[in-house]
């Protein structure tokens, strides 16, 4: 996979160097000479260019490229970049980090943002995770097909505690793509006994979130989330 990165900082060369450890093709883009430092990640290719420039992205051949990463410390080049890479270079999954959650609201796929990052989202969801039992917490969401990463730690008090997956009726539009056990991280399957303390991450859309806290909680945890907020 062929992925450009716009914003050489330390987000953008952590990013590339997982990429490339992965095993695919990287560009690096920074506009700033100072932060051209190629020792830091050598393996990839470094462009000195203003990513919000349409002349600097055409030299850099954007066109080719599987993935573009918006990854500047700036909202506002972050989503120009977002927008000339889907707009004018047709790159097929653009992936923008934000940095002000205010700023959030902005990072649709109007422009150009299939995949938005949140950085104080993902703070506070880590912090959620780490502390909730018996709610559902989101962790990420996909703004291209606008569904969400959630996440349930069952209390022993869930309804579906010791009984097998296919005994859950899951609402329309929402998938259990792992369960992580202690140490362990488990692939679903229509046999496998959920237990109290497991942790089940779900695909959904927003509007069966509900559904699907329902679901795996009990009738009284919509209610009990509403009151809390």
């Amino acid at each position: 996979m062929r992925v450009a990165i716009a914003g050489a900082g330390n987000v953008g060369r952590s990013i590339a160097q997982e990429l490339i450890d992965n095993g695919h093709q990287v560009t690096l883009i920074e506009r700033q000479p100072t932060m051209l430092r190629p020792e830091r990640v050598p393996d990839a290719e470094w462009v000195l260019a203003d990513a919000c420039e349409l002349t600097s992205l055409e030299e850099a051949e954007l066109a080719n490229r599987d993935v573009v990463v918006a990854a500047t410390g700036d909202d506002k080049v972050n989503l120009v970049v977002s927008l000339l890479a889907k707009t004018e270079f047709a790159v097929p999954r653009v992936v923008a980090r934000i940095n002000r959650a205010e700023n959030e609201w902005l990072f649709t796929e109007q422009w150009g943002v299939d995949v938005a990052v949140s950085k104080p989202r993902v703070m506070a969801a880590l912090v959620e995770e780490a502390v909730t039992v018996g709610d559902l917490v989101r962790l990420m969401t996909f703004r291209q097909g606008e569904a969400n990463l959630v996440e349930i730690t069952l209390p022993t008090s869930a309804p579906y505690v010791g009984q097998p997956l296919r005994d859950v009726p899951l609402p329309r539009d929402a998938a259990l793509v792992a369960i992580l056990r202690g140490k362990r991280v488990l692939v679903p399957s229509p046999d496998d006994p959920i237990e109290a303390g497991d942790e089940l991450i779900f695909v959904c859309t927003a509007e069966v979130e509900d559904g699907v806290r329902t679901v795996v909680l009990g009738p009284d945890s919509v209610e009990r989330t509403r009151k809390a907020c």
